[in-house]
């Protein structure tokens, strides 16, 4: 049966999913970063092995400006480059560099600068930008441009394009306007493409790169896929939009190669370790000497990347590794993850299942929190957590797909600590009105125990010492004849309810209440120290309630009418634990030390006395106020027991008057003993000292004068008890 709790648990729960999925859907800025850095972390694990595919970059590093300068270099040096890597066999040469202004460098520009020069020599000399144009001229060179936020240049389009589906020319990041190239280099290039990598985006991580750009009528293509385009002699991108959906990509087709790309047409970088292998010094293409035998092999057939290396150019980016790499690197890399057909993709359809696993696996954890054990619930929300990682990790490993285990692993996790805190404050608040309920019956000992010991509701009991405490009212027959049944319950609950606290209050144990009677113990189901102490104390602290009772008139009997009790306590080894039945049983305890408590209180009504203590009991009460009350034979038992009256604490033990009754009462119990003479005057003066210190002393040596065979000698009854 389902209980109103699990009802709102289940509510509340699937509330927080609700939450939690609209969040997901909504994908804020937060969500995004820690998905793209578990996309990071799967790289780190497992990068892409840098393989010996026809790519190369050429580095104009710390040792090329060293030998030729800083850069910019001239571009009659730069038209040498290209000469040098062109007759090396270079598929095609791609810079990572922006020509947009005039070679400052050139002789032309450098001496139209210089007052006095001939304005007709300048004709006569030598043009860098000319040179490295006419360079240009029938080799396959791609050059790059950059975004500008000025002006209205494009540049040219080279190259062809051919759709299939619907038209995915708004697809692409936006391009307003470009950095312009130089007329007579953009004229004799074999391809133009842009150098942007990460256009627009928040992080300095290059995770994936815009392989198009769109001005909303053209599309442009990255310096990467010129560069492959060129290499291959193609004159034609083909793309794939989605079926009966506008403006989206999904792969575009460079010659011979098919790359798969999100919708907004960029690729997800799949990078490997930064390596020397991958780079080749310009200073060694432009050695005076020609390049080594290795250079020359290493640039044949293949497609190289011209770009620089030198911290102070900054040109540098972070890749998913968390390595800082050149910019033109990454255009390498681009193309090495094409020709190797290792790649990283992000299909359409990823965020709708991530959304929908947050809504279905939220909801089977709420129902599985809200039923079954916590222990379970966890057992299944780790079961869940191991499975969506392991999936998205076989997925990225063996496919090459990018799913987010972290968002619905996190989503999950709030949602079975939020149903759990429910549920826990829930099982608190019933525990908390259990607690209370049982806590008229039980002491806070008892409770505790059977809270945080486990197993403590079975049947079975332990062995242990305890101090055994029966409390009896006096005449209780004769008190309920004259009453109606209500007003004897209503008598009972005031007596027994003011009498049971001080049993709690000196961490005792209330066993059962017996109709006009009480059981309790000491010593279990915890230690208690000086556990013999403390049950007299509490016997004590029911003698002083009682007169209190008395003399307010609490039970409405009159001045006249006063309640009595009879206090029995003993202490032995009884077996204490849980007894009855599997279905109900009560905590209790068994054995001979729990009968002759009880009959000590029996007895109380013959010494005329309201509180006894055996003498094993006695011997553990130094400190107290006690007298000998004679060795009396208890029901059931072949021996006689001496039993003590417990005056007083420590304090009357100590009292001046005490200590004068319990001298007059050694004598007169050596001459009950003895009968060596008469013991009348001895119980005289013993009335008279008794007057003075309790009110039941005097009734206690009136008895005495009748019992005296209690005080006899016998050599099986210790006698110096009272001595201690």
């Amino acid at each position: 049966m389902v209980t109103r709790a699990q009802q709102v648990g289940v509510i509340v729960g699937l509330a927080i999913v609700a939450v939690l999925t609209i969040l997901r859907a909504s994908d804020p800025q937060l969500l995004q970063l820690a998905r793209d850095l578990t996309f990071d972390q799967y790289q780190r694990l497992v990068p892409r092995k840098f393989e010996n595919v026809p790519v190369r970059v050429i580095d104009i590093d710390e040792a090329s400006l060293r030998e030729f300068g800083q850069w910019p270099w001239p571009r009659n040096r730069v038209a040498a480059l290209v000469d040098r890597l062109s007759d090396m066999g270079a598929s095609a040469i791609a810079f990572d560099v922006l020509f947009a202004e005039p070679d400052r460098l050139s002789p032309r520009n450098v001496v139209r600068d210089v007052s006095g020069i001939d304005p007709s020599l300048l004709s006569q000399l030598p043009d860098n930008d000319e040179i490295f144009a006419k360079s240009l001229t029938g080799k396959p060179v791609v050059l790059g441009f950059g975004l500008s936020n000025e002006g209205n240049y494009l540049p040219p389009v080279l190259a062809g394009f051919a759709f299939t589906g619907e038209s995915p020319v708004g697809a692409p990041p936006a391009i307003k306007a470009a950095t312009p190239l130089r007329p007579q280099l953009q004229a004799n290039a074999t391809g133009i493409g842009h150098i942007s990598l990460n256009p627009g985006a928040s992080s300095a991580v290059v995770r994936a790169v815009p392989l198009f750009l769109s001005d909303g009528k053209q599309l442009y293509p990255s310096l990467a896929l010129e560069a492959l385009r060129v290499a291959q002699g193609s004159s034609t991108y083909v793309l794939a939009g989605a079926p009966d959906t506008p403006n989206t990509m999904t792969r575009a087709k460079i010659g011979d190669f098919v790359v798969p790309v999100t919708a907004s047409g960029e690729l997800w970088l799949y990078v490997s370790p930064d390596t020397s292998e991958r780079y080749i010094s310009a200073s060694k293409v432009l050695a005076p000497e020609g390049p080594s035998a290795d250079v020359r092999s290493a640039i044949e057939g293949s497609i190289v990347f011209v770009g620089t290396s030198a911290a102070g150019l900054q040109d540098v980016r972070t890749t998913a590794l968390g390595e800082n790499v050149p910019g033109v690197s990454i255009h390498a890399q681009i193309v090495e993850q094409i020709l190797s057909g290792h790649f990283l993709s992000r299909p359409d359809w990823a965020n709708g299942m991530e959304i929908l696993s947050i809504a279905v696996l939220g909801s089977l954890l709420v129902i599985l929190t809200t039923f079954v054990t916590p222990a379970v619930a966890l057992a299944c929300g780790l079961l869940i957590t191991l499975l969506a990682l392991a999936a998205s990790w076989a997925a990225f490993l063996y496919a090459g797909l990018l799913f987010d285990p972290l968002a619905p692993i996190v989503a999950g996790s709030i949602t079975h600590f939020a149903a759990t805190a429910f549920r826990f404050l829930v099982t608190d608040r019933e525990r908390r009105d259990v607690r209370r309920a049982f806590g008229h019956y039980l002491s806070p000992s008892l409770l505790y125990r059977v809270e945080h010991t486990r197993d403590a509701l079975r049947l079975g009991g332990d062995d242990r010492e305890l101090t055994v405490m029966f409390v009896d009212v006096r005449n209780f027959t004769q008190i309920s004849e004259a009453m109606t049944p209500a007003a004897v319950v209503n008598f009972l609950n005031t007596l027994l309810d003011a009498l049971s606290h001080h049993v709690i209050a000196n961490e005792g144990t209330l066993d059962k209440f017996i109709g006009d009677s009480i059981m309790a113990f000491w010593n279990a189901p915890v230690d208690v120290v000086d556990h013999a102490g403390k049950a007299v104390h509490a016997a004590l602290g029911m003698r002083e309630t009682l007169t209190r009772l008395n003399d307010s008139d609490a039970f409405g009997f009159g001045p006249e009418r006063k309640v009595g009790i009879g206090i029995g306590i003993h202490t032995g080894l009884a077996c204490v634990g849980n007894m009855g039945a599997q279905t109900r049983f009560n905590y209790s305890a068994v054995g001979d030390a729990v009968n002759i408590a009880a009959r000590i209180e029996s007895t109380c009504k013959d010494i005329n006395f309201d509180i006894l203590v055996s003498d094993t009991t006695a011997r553990l009460l130094p400190a107290s106020a006690l007298l000998e009350a004679g060795a009396l034979t208890l029901k059931g038992k072949s021996t006689r027991t001496t039993l003590f009256a417990v005056v007083g604490d420590a304090g009357m033990a100590k009292s001046a008057a005490f200590v004068e009754l319990q001298a007059l009462h050694r004598q007169l119990v050596d001459v009950l003993r003895t009968r060596s003479t008469s013991s009348r005057k001895l119980l005289g003066a013993a009335k008279r000292k008794a007057a003075i210190l309790a009110t039941g002393l005097p009734g206690f040596y009136e008895r005495i004068s009748r019992r005296s065979d209690h005080f006899l000698s016998d050599p099986a009854v210790r006698t110096d008890h009272a001595e201690t």
